[in-house]
């Protein structure tokens, strides 16, 4: 048994049991794989796939036990990697990360800056996706960090921490008859076309919920996945925007007028979240300080369950 026969178990999982896609994304042969598969059974005795031909078609019940206890080892051998670099290179290495474009736009681009002027050393990757996308990239090794205000919470595999909370805002063109309104209510809102986040992204649910609650029928004419999408479009005269409070910048957004809705949607919680039994690097736990001051490293410590 080999470290690599068990890199080969984690890869035929996570291509959906393709052998061919595997030894693609390891950059190997697919002979070499099912060889490798066959011998470390042979060693276990037990099968860990179940086979139709030369296809596999399913995990056994005692692979499934197997492929658990494979992916902490390897988790477990690259934290001793990491810990290696962390006392021989201190201050450079490697940090992903994998967030939304809410995010990427416009809450970490200062932190962003930050960092890289104090770890000029440290190669930084981002990773934009959708909240379920950048939770499986973190789970599956892809990054470090998922930064994100939905999903993260539901998988158990990760620790989340709360960074902030905000809210979000009704976005129209400077004439518009709302713009008017003293004090906006759903029922008013409701008599515009809508152009809103995608129901994966910004908090879109707490926007459905508001409406249900009210037993109003918005009409949602357009979704889009960013907030520069949805001001583009307000922008042409098609509907009325809500987006995420932060995605309004008054300097950049002059051709348009935002109005306060915090009355009308619950607020947001945006999330950062980590492996669970991960070993961060110091400079990890410096990032998540930058982005969420309140989240030191002793209290991201605790919550990982890492004595320091």
């Amino acid at each position: 048994m080999n470290l690599q026969q068990l890199r080969y178990l984690r890869e035929i999982e996570r291509q959906g049991l393709n052998i061919s896609d595997a030894a693609a994304s390891l950059y190997t042969s697919q002979p070499g794989i099912s060889k490798q598969i066959k011998l470390l059974e042979e060693e276990l005795g037990i099968d860990v796939f179940v086979r139709s031909g030369k296809r596999i078609v399913a995990i056994t019940e005692p692979g499934k036990t197997i492929l658990g206890i494979a992916q902490r080892i390897l988790q477990e051998a690259d934290n001793l990697k990491q810990v290696g670099q962390e006392y021989q290179e201190q201050d450079s290495g490697h940090l992903v990360l994998a967030t939304t474009h809410t995010q990427a736009r416009y809450a970490l681009p200062p932190v962003v800056k930050q960092f890289i002027k104090r770890y000029p050393k440290v190669k930084l990757g981002l990773h934009q996706g959708n909240p379920t996308q950048i939770a499986e990239q973190v789970l599956n090794g892809e990054a470090d960090v998922a930064i994100a205000t939905e999903s993260l919470s539901l998988y158990d595999e990760l620790v989340t921490l709360p960074c902030y909370e905000w809210h979000h805002c009704v976005v129209v063109p400077p004439k518009h008859p709302l713009a008017e309104e003293k004090r906006l209510t759903l029922a008013k809102i409701a008599q515009y076309p809508i152009i809103t986040y995608d129901f994966a992204f910004s908090g879109r649910g707490k926007i459905d919920e508001a409406f249900a609650k009210a037993d109003i029928e918005p009409n949602i004419a357009l979704t889009a996945i960013d907030a520069d999408v949805i001001k583009t479009y307000v922008e042409l005269g098609l509907g009325i925007g809500i987006l995420a409070e932060i995605a309004f910048i008054p300097e950049r957004d002059r051709h348009l007028r935002k109005l306060d809705a915090k009355h009308l949607f619950k607020a947001n919680t945006t999330r950062i979240a980590i492996r669970k039994n991960e070993y961060l690097r110091g400079y990890t736990y410096d990032f998540i300080e930058l982005f969420a001051p309140h989240l030191t490293r002793d209290v991201v410590a605790k919550a990982m369950h890492i004595k320091l």
